[in-house]
């Protein structure tokens, strides 16, 4: 037999070719082994790999349930065979296999991670945690297990500890350039970008360095708006892509950029291709909701409309999952309308030793989708401001307040001169790790739903300006239902018009009470005007601020585009030139409206706006 033909060689080759992504060369040598000899261990072992790549998940677990007959002993055939049923979601089963595994084997890095990996599908992030930890303990710098990790930590809302996991990661082992993007795209994520940039920087050399580059950093680039550099990452890609799960995540990167580009028919068409494959209704929704913005785009509204009611159910299913229980539709910041100030308790705050208004964050609030990001990117422009992006810096000073024992917002006379000192260097060290303020720099916390916290603002700074953001109703709630907000107390306030109604009612009622209460520089600034008569509009927000004039303060977009990162879902509208498109929207899902618009009547007439 020459060596050419030989099994083993064949079969070593092939594994080389997989790993080298040439799947279908793989599987020709595999079976090229296998006409020679039927039951030869490594070249089933290897097709077996292959099989899983191309998605043919069914004949993947055939070739290894055969290998686990053949050797019953061999620990890295039970484990591959619980990784194959763990595809075809036979998670009891894919257990069992893992549980072989250890038993014949011990506890080992890789199945800890196969079993974490099937706690994630099953949205069981806890154990997930409980896995992936497990694994570090005894593989304590693989990336790949500290990026698995860390993802998890932040679906399970833990960031923090997402970003100690991710501490120090060019020592990690087993770099590849798609775990490196990973790491970028994780950071970026969490709005990291000082932490992300080198690694976007590393993942970027090997692209220049002649590595193809991998669809992580195709997805990373578009979310950048980085959108022709994207385009040839994805390029690349394609001219040497194998497999089908492989073809159905290219889609998802075509899509977006078709998207981005504004060839709706081809995003939506590519949507629903990839729609046909996921099967799973708790994941469905990361596919609905943008073809539900294309078919927007379109104008086939009501189809949009259906898409977008399938999407909240899937993630509000995905939610309940990840929970353990049935969630919410309140969320803990829409449920601080619960308790207001206190007259003759704001009457016993004193302000001695407050900052001034150079020295105190300037605050942008609204309800979600009311204009925010487009009023943080005209302000970010200006050379003396710098804002942080969506921040829970507020919130942690809430915390810190709540901490001290005092009852919150009752009570808040009760802090010393002390204690609010400590509030705010707290507040002001954790904004220092986002952005660096240099000497005459004012923050910009820009977080929509602060305006829950509106007494909190003016205990901490009395002297700082708020700028409401205001926009009519009904655009306001369908931008929030046309979102797929991660943060699940967001999400699910978003589940449904009615819903999103209450909340709105609800977030505004105890704004309007407190007001009155709270002495302090506040600016309602409507959105529609401000498109509409953008440079006014812009100057006198600059004069409130008490700010010097700058040009920049007219190129939001130009500004936009040269920031390297956007964490809300407004990133691609941003860097748009200021438009009415999206005055009057509503209009197209009207009927849609009509449990909603009783509770909005209050505010639809305080405004002047028109049902």
């Amino acid at each position: 037999m020459s060596g050419a033909d030989d099994p083993s060689t064949l079969a070593r080759l092939a594994a080389q070719d997989l790993q080298e992504n040439r799947v279908a060369a793989a599987e020709a040598k595999c079976l090229r082994a296998l006409t020679t000899d039927r039951q030869h261990r490594d070249a089933l072992n290897v097709l077996g790999m292959v099989l899983h790549a191309q998605g043919r998940h069914e004949d993947s677990v055939r070739v290894f349930n055969a290998l686990t007959q053949y050797e019953p002993r061999n620990a890295g055939y039970w484990s591959n065979l619980g990784t194959a049923l763990r595809a075809t979601r036979r998670y009891d089963a894919a257990l069992a296999a893992y549980d072989r595994a250890v038993e014949l084997g011990g506890v080992t890095a890789d199945v800890l991670y196969g079993v974490g990996v099937l706690h994630v599908e099953r949205c069981d992030y806890v154990s997930a945690c409980v896995m992936f930890s497990r694994a570090l303990g005894l593989a304590p710098l693989d990336a790949g297990l500290r990026l698995a990790h860390a993802q998890t930590l932040v679906d399970s809302m833990r960031n923090e500890e997402a970003l100690a996991t991710l501490e120090g990661w060019p020592r990690f082992t087993g770099l590849t350039p798609e775990r490196i993007a990973g790491i970028a795209h994780l950071l970026m994520a969490m709005g990291e970008m000082r932490r992300a940039e080198p690694a976007l920087a590393a993942v970027l050399d090997h692209t220049r360095g002649g590595s193809p580059g991998s669809l992580r950093l195709a997805q990373l680039l578009e979310r950048a708006n980085r959108l022709s550099e994207a385009r040839e990452v994805l390029d690349r890609i394609k001219a040497r892509w194998e497999g089908a799960a492989a073809d159905l995540e290219v889609m998802m990167v075509e899509a977006a950029l078709a998207q981005r580009n504004r060839a709706h028919e081809e995003a939506a068409r590519l949507y629903s291709e990839v729609l046909k494959h996921q099967s799973d209704f708790l994941r469905r929704h990361h596919v609905l909701f943008p073809l539900a913005r294309s078919l927007d785009a379109l104008g086939r509204y009501d189809e949009a409309y259906a898409t977008l009611d399938e999407a909240h159910q899937s993630q509000v299913a995905f939610i309940d999952t990840a929970l353990g229980k049935p969630a919410s539709d309140s969320s803990p910041v829409i449920e601080l309308a619960g308790a207001g100030c206190d007259r003759e308790d704001i009457a016993g705050w004193q302000d001695v030793g407050a900052p001034g208004v150079e020295d105190s964050p300037i605050f942008i609030v609204a309800f979600p989708r009311s204009g925010t990001t487009l009023l943080e990117q005209i302000l970010d422009a200006h050379p003396l401001l710098r804002s942080m992006d969506e921040t829970p810096f507020l919130k942690e000073a809430l915390e810190d307040v709540r901490n001290s024992g005092i009852r919150y917002p009752s009570e808040l006379a009760a802090l010393s001169a002390a204690q609010l000192d400590t509030v705010r260097a707290r507040y002001f060290e954790r904004a220092s790790k986002k952005v660096e303020l240099r000497r005459g720099e004012r923050l910009v916390d820009k977080n929509p739903l602060n305006m829950m916290r509106l007494p909190l603002i003016r205990r901490l700074f009395p002297h700082a300006r708020v700028v409401l953001a205001v926009r009519h109703p009904c655009d306001t709630l369908l931008s929030c239902f046309l979102q797929e907000f991660r943060a699940p107390d967001l999400a699910l306030i978003c589940r449904d018009l009615p819903t999103l109604a209450h909340n709105f009612r609800t977030a505004f009622d105890f704004w309007y009470t407190q007001l009155p209460l709270l002495d302090g520089a506040t600016l309602e600034l409507r959105y529609e005007t401000l498109v509409n008569d953008f440079a006014a509009q812009v100057r006198g927000l600059a004069e409130f601020l008490l700010l010097p004039w700058d040009e920049g303060l007219l190129a939001p977009a130009a500004h936009a585009r040269d920031k390297a990162y956007i964490s809300t879902p407004s990133y691609s509208q941003v860097v748009e030139p200021i438009n009415p498109a999206s005055i009057g929207r509503w209009r197209h899902y009207q009927r849609y409206f009509t449990a909603a618009l009783p509770l909005l009547t209050p505010y639809l007439e305080r405004w002047g706006y028109s049902a």
